[in-house]
This record gives structure tokens, C-alpha cells and sequence, in this order.
């Protein structure tokens, strides 16, 4: 019976250990919250003057960087672009040798989303937990809530946001991109 005790207490000791010295590591980090797609990611970030990191936040939440999401709304792939949305940046962005259906291809629709994510920074004044609202529930929405004094455009008071879907997806967006932050930032 000693002999299992110390077995049980060497190896709750051994774990201990190992969750201090890789808790903070990079490579099990790395392991935990993967990017993929990351050269797609970084080239339009750079190209649009978007965080990849923000990019990578926004494609966990959204599809987990599933490449066959449809939602029940509609939104279309990896960034969950809407039709409107997409045939809006088609026309008005030089995307017309796009269509609906090139959105099914991640690089594309990481391009098209990040080109999206840059006019709302533009928009919000790179206020980016109103860019994040804005991506979720709308620019029209988010100026008629800073307009009216519903919400003060803050992640502090993101309890503010009268839809909890945009609430919560602010409050997920920022978890990854902190996470991200923290592991990749230095090769980011």
C-alpha cells in the first residue's frame, strides 16, 4: 500500500512539475490554439493592413478554421462571410473576378475577410472591439449603438451590446486573440 502511495504521489509531483515548466511554453501553446492557413493569413493581412493575429482570432471563433461551414444565415466559409457582404466588397474593392462560390476557397475567403476587417478598422477608427461587434453584427449596428448611447464602444462595458450573440462573440474574439497574442506574437 506505501509503495502505491508513493507511486501516486511521485506522479502527481511529476505532473505538477511538467504543467509549470510547459504551462507557458510556446510549443504546447503552439499545439493547443494551431493557426492554419497562415500564409494566406499573414499575406492579406500585410497586404490590408490587418493584425494576422486578429485574423486568426476572428477564424476560430467563426469556423474554427473549418473550410465547408455554411451558417444558418447564410455566412459563407472559413471567415463566415455574408453573401451581401462579399458581392458588396466584389463590386466596390476589385474583387470582380470573384463570385459567391470562390468563397468556399479558404485564401480567397481569408481575402476577402480581411479586406472587410480593413474598412471596418477604417470605419471604427481602429477601435478593434467595435471592428470585432461590427464584423458580427454589422457597421450599422454598432453606429446605431454608439449613436444612440447604448454602448459606449468599449470592451469594458461589451455587457452593453443589446445582442448577446455580438456580446459573447466580442468576448470570444478577444479570449483567442489574447491567447494568439501571448503564444505567436513574436513570430507573428
Amino acid at each position: 500500500m506505501k509503495r502505491f502511495r508513493k507511486k501516486r504521489w511521485f506522479a502527481l509531483v511529476l505532473l505538477v512539475v511538467l504543467l509549470v515548466l510547459f504551462y507557458s511554453s510556446d510549443w504546447l501553446g503552439k499545439i493547443m490554439y494551431p493557426i492554419q492557413f497562415r500564409d494566406g493569413i499573414e499575406a492579406s493581412s500585410k497586404k490590408h493592413k490587418v493584425d494576422p493575429l486578429l485574423v486568426a482570432a476572428i477564424i476560430r471563433v467563426e469556423s474554427n478554421y473549418r473550410t465547408d461551414p455554411r451558417s444558418k444565415k447564410g455566412a459563407i466559409g472559413i471567415m463566415q462571410i455574408m453573401p451581401d457582404t462579399a458581392e458588396w466588397l466584389f463590386e466596390r474593392e476589385g474583387f470582380r473576378s470573384f463570385s459567391l462560390a470562390d468563397l468556399d476557397d479558404p485564401y480567397i475567403n481569408i481575402e476577402v475577410g480581411t479586406k472587410y476587417l480593413n474598412l471596418l478598422s477604417i470605419q471604427f477608427k481602429d477601435n478593434l472591439t467595435q471592428v470585432i461587434a461590427a464584423y458580427n453584427a454589422g457597421p450599422g449596428n454598432v453606429n446605431k449603438w454608439l449613436k444612440n448611447g447604448t454602448w459606449d464602444g468599449t470592451f469594458e462595458n461589451v455587457a452593453q451590446i443589446p445582442f448577446w450573440e455580438t456580446r459573447g462573440y466580442v468576448q470570444r474574439v478577444w479570449y483567442y486573440y489574447k491567447k494568439y497574442m501571448n503564444i505567436y506574437a513574436d513570430s507573428a
